[in-house]
């Protein structure tokens, strides 16, 4: 049985948002999911969340990893330290390894790791996401080879771009 551990990034993601629909639907189905509140999710701090990724891990033990955004960037970050290979890993939106955004600039530039430690790794992306050009995603995905979905102008992939229930993660989990 699939163990899912979805992790949020910068502000949470809470309903209405995608990933907390995606954590019910799947609980519907008695999977094992964990959708944690990382700590201080408004004010991040890169150490600490990179412990309690951690911790997660090794608690959860998942053989699916689902990421958004700032997520995206500290599961790159623990793939560059080492961390157990998992199955499946989706990074939807993730940031450039640039930002101008004070609160955030712990987090970056960021080497990017050799591996993303998975069997099988998925990138989604939008072709107006503001944190993250186009470009920057197909060079994201030249360097891992990993299977990418480009949506069309769907922002940063989140509640506040329309992607609250959205089928098609639920279907990518179930498959």
């Amino acid at each position: 049985m699939d163990r899912f551990l979805i992790l949020h990034g910068w502000g949470g993601s809470d309903y209405p948002h995608w990933q907390a629909w995606l954590a019910a639907e799947l609980a519907k189905d008695y999977g094992i999911v964990a959708f944690p509140l990382i700590h201080h999710p408004h004010h991040p701090n890169k150490k600490k969340w990179m412990a309690q990724f951690r911790k997660w891990l090794e608690l959860c033990k998942p053989t699916t990893v689902i990421c958004h955004s700032l997520a995206c960037t500290i599961w790159m970050a623990l793939c560059e330290e080492g961390v157990d290979e998992v199955e499946r890993l989706l990074l939807v939106a993730p940031p450039s390894r640039q930002t101008d955004i004070e609160l955030l600039k712990q987090f970056f530039p960021h080497e990017l790791p050799r591996s993303l430690q998975a069997k099988e790794a998925t990138m989604v992306v939008s072709t107006n996401d503001p944190y993250l050009k186009i470009e920057e995603a197909k060079a994201y995905q030249e360097h891992f080879g990993c299977e990418m979905v480009i949506l069309e102008n769907a922002g940063h992939i989140n509640d506040k771009s329309g992607y609250g229930p959205w089928p098609w993660v639920l279907e990518w989990c179930r498959r």
